[in-house]
């Protein structure tokens, strides 16, 4: 039997909504010199006829990797998420904001592939798909998401904005340590469950060998610090066409469903509505991110478009996960989740 974490979490890594909502020190401004410096380093970039994936010395910055070099500590230490602002999106074609933010994830850490497609830089738009369809992911629908963790145990989720809904679509975060304590205070039970393994089926995704299902636990501690690993609830409920016995149990139910009552709180949460151009960095470990439902335009060109990127970090920024969850990272080592020919 795994124990849970004990000691209440303090300081930003149990930040609640209300209380930083209106001191947005989680917002980073890029000033003119960085701007600059991508505008040059796209040009060289374009100029040399590069294409996905180049390599951080194919987008050279100066201040603005000074910048950028500082985001790790951002996520580990501080409050787990950065909002950058202040490129201007009108100015840059599709494929240009696809090399932009190529270039600035390379010089946070590497890129890994998200989905059997093999996409080291993915698109978060419509595809029509179904909650229903046991292959699908949440990003591929315009449904509600609820609080979740990426998949793999990847260090940072990176999004651009490319292009905003019609309407709705905005950007939930809640701290891990805001969820955990709250559940050491009212349920300690549910909390002890919660650091148990759970099954959840791979959706489709899983490498090449392995089952189509795996076990995990929600929450893990090591070296003082709680890893989130609450994952959306689809996972769970379709991981039963493997065998019955997979499936949860009442006091598993019941202990996600806590989870999700206590993320929505809005004494808890924060929400955001992302701007076009706006980058959203997230550590996968330390916060749990959820979007609203949205209605989309009808003309293609004009649909919601989000780009994404799964992070890996290196070994000296990340953060040092507990034995039980530190196997998944062998994915996350071995370059994400493997691409299907």
């Amino acid at each position: 039997m795994i124990q849970p974490h004990t000691d209440k979490i303090s300081g930003l890594a149990a930040w609640v909504g209300p209380d930083i909502e209106d001191d947005p020190f989680w917002i980073a401004h890029l000033d003119d010199q960085a701007l600059t410096e991508i505008d040059a380093a796209l040009e060289q970039v374009e100029r040399r006829g590069l294409s996905i994936p180049f390599g951080a010395e194919d987008f050279p910055l100066d201040t603005a990797a000074e910048f950028i070099n500082s985001i790790p500590g951002v996520l580990e230490e501080q409050q787990g998420f950065l909002l950058v602002r202040g490129i201007d999106r009108s100015r840059y074609t599709v494929e240009q904001c696809e090399l932009i933010y190529w270039g600035i994830g390379v010089h946070l850490g590497r890129p890994i592939s998200q989905n059997t497609r093999g996409h080291l830089l993915g698109h978060v738009r419509d595809e029509g798909k179904s909650f229903d369809d046991p292959t699908a992911r949440g990003y591929q629908t315009s449904a509600k998401m609820d609080f979740h963790a990426d998949q793999l145990p990847v260090d940072v989720l990176g999004l651009f904005c490319v292009r905003a809904a019609k309407e709705g679509g905005a950007s939930a975060l809640i701290s891990v340590g805001a969820v955990h304590n709250a559940l050491a205070e009212e349920r300690p039970d549910l909390l002890e469950v919660l650091y148990q393994p759970f099954n959840l089926d791979w959706r489709g995704e899983e490498p090449e060998g392995e089952d189509p299902w795996y076990t995990s636990p929600m929450f893990s501690s090591y070296d003082g610090k709680v890893t989130s690993r609450i994952t959306s609830r689809q996972y769970f409920n379709s991981v039963t066409r493997y065998g019955e016995e997979l499936a949860l149990t009442d006091i598993q139910r019941e202990a996600l469903d806590a989870v999700q009552q206590i993320a929505n709180r809005p004494e808890l949460r924060l929400s955001m509505m992302m701007q076009e151009g706006d980058m959203q960095f997230l550590n996968n470990h330390a916060i749990l991110h959820a979007r609203e439902a949205f209605t989309d335009h009808g003309d293609l060109d004009l649909k919601r478009h989000l780009l994404r990127m799964w992070i890996a970090l290196d070994a000296d920024d990340r953060r040092r996960l507990a034995p039980e969850l530190a196997e998944r990272y062998r994915w996350v080592e071995a370059g994400g989740i493997p691409a299907r020919r």
